[in-house]
């Protein structure tokens, strides 16, 4: 009987700790946050959370877990019973920036770093037989190649040119996977018409659609989408090298239905360049703006980005241009919010009410991602999905988050 008690304490000392250590390390390392914005870190009984007392700001809300500071930088003290330190939380603190919410449709087009792995195939040699040569060598779709004997590999041209020019040699391939830096060889195959292939099918550029939510005017910044862009083939963020955004021009508008999802399809050729695009984030892309007129923009429509506690359920509205730079605007309603969701892009439910968008689009259409929300004068998100079972419905993420990635330079 002792045994079997002894047993079962132990078992729940050892569960008490795994409790506290995935706790401290759920804790994130660094923080940005904005001058004023609440930061809540989930504890365990005893544990504490203190900060540089110099950019503290007395809070009515203030407690132990929670604090409201001044901008600047400070760190965060994680400690148990005020005892024992377990942990230092840098956090970068930004004073509040004001936005001018755009919604314009855009064209975006991505150049990757390297080329990415799409798809493998058999190749036939010139001996009519049926080779595997990537078989055994651990690259995977979606896997990047930026190396090919040494030889940085920017484009599908660049890897067909090496691969040929070592006449049938095995080739020494550097490549990414999951963020970690690999190498393989592979002996090329000579088809009939006198080619070596790898048996790799590769892209090396992307482009598409979207919306822009904001313009920053002190840093000259843009953000986008709300989302990242994925690969069709591998559904992998893309990992990008440089990106240009331009203008586009709206060819035609497909009415989302139940079941299935409207778009817009829009042309990115010969149109103007808005800008670069240094990011593509799981939260949107984000870029300089080298020409403001391309967006044709009232510069003095500043607003404030508003924190999580100023924004309310009820009504909003949305900014999209479905008639070739036509912003108009839109009315919705934000149906549930989720403040302490920092993980994804769904950050809040929103529905469309106005009968102008249903009419035109069925609701959140493909395109529209981006749309800035709109609340009490105030940039609260922008639009990132549609729920396909019913096109009037929605996601959107928490503008703070999408500024916060604009700051935050890979």
């Amino acid at each position: 009987m002792k045994k079997t008690i002894t047993k079962l304490l132990l078992v729940f000392f050892l569960m008490v700790i795994y409790a506290y250590t995935l706790t401290i390390e759920n804790i994130p390392n660094q923080l940005v946050i904005f001058e004023g914005e609440n930061i809540n870190v989930k504890t365990l009984l005893g544990m504490q959370i203190k900060m540089d007392t110099e950019v503290m700001e007395t809070a009515s809300n203030y407690n132990e877990n929670t604090v409201s500071p001044k901008s600047g930088k400070a760190t965060l003290q994680v400690s148990l019973f005020d005892q024992i330190s377990l942990k230092d939380v840098n956090v970068d603190i930004l004073p509040r920036t004001k936005v001018i919410p755009v919604g314009n449709i855009a064209g975006v087009k991505l150049y990757t770093s390297g080329v990415l792995v799409v798809g493998m195939s058999e190749i036939e040699g010139e001996d009519k037989k049926k080779y595997k040569p990537y078989e055994n060598t651990g690259i995977k779709e979606g896997d990047t190649i930026t190396k090919v004997n040494d030889k940085e590999i920017a484009s599908t041209e660049e890897l067909m040119k090496t691969v040929n020019e070592a006449q049938g040699q095995a080739v020494q391939i550097k490549y990414v996977h999951l963020e970690e830096t690999k190498e393989c060889s592979i002996e090329p195959v000579k088809t009939s018409s006198n080619e070596y292939k790898l048996g790799l099918w590769v892209r090396d550029s992307a482009a598409g659609v979207g919306t822009v939510t904001f313009y920053e005017p002190s840093s000259k910044t843009f953000g986008a989408l709300g989302h990242g862009i994925t690969d069709i083939d591998t559904e992998e963020l893309i990992n990008i090298a440089s990106g240009e955004f331009v203008t586009t021009r709206v060819l035609n508008i497909t009415k989302g239905e139940s079941g299935v999802p409207g778009k817009i399809q829009g042309t990115v050729e010969n149109q103007t360049n808005i800008g670069t695009i240094y990011k593509n984030s799981k939260f949107g892309i984000y870029g300089t703006v080298e020409n403001l007129s391309s967006l044709d923009i009232d510069t003095s429509k500043q607003m404030e980005v508003a924190l999580r506690d100023e924004i309310q359920l009820g009504k909003a509205t949305i900014l999209c241009s479905l008639d070739n730079q036509k912003v108009e605007e839109y009315e919705i309603e934000i149906e549930k919010i989720y403040k302490e969701n920092d993980y994804d892009n769904k950050s809040m439910q929103i529905k469309v009410t106005d009968e102008r968008l249903i009419e035109k689009t069925g609701g959140i259409i493909q395109g529209m991602s981006g749309s800035p929300v709109i609340q009490n004068g105030k940039f609260v998100g922008a639009v990132t999905h549609v729920l396909v079972n019913n096109p009037q419905a929605g996601y959107a993420v928490f503008g703070d988050i999408m500024l916060k990635q604009s700051k935050e330079v890979n």
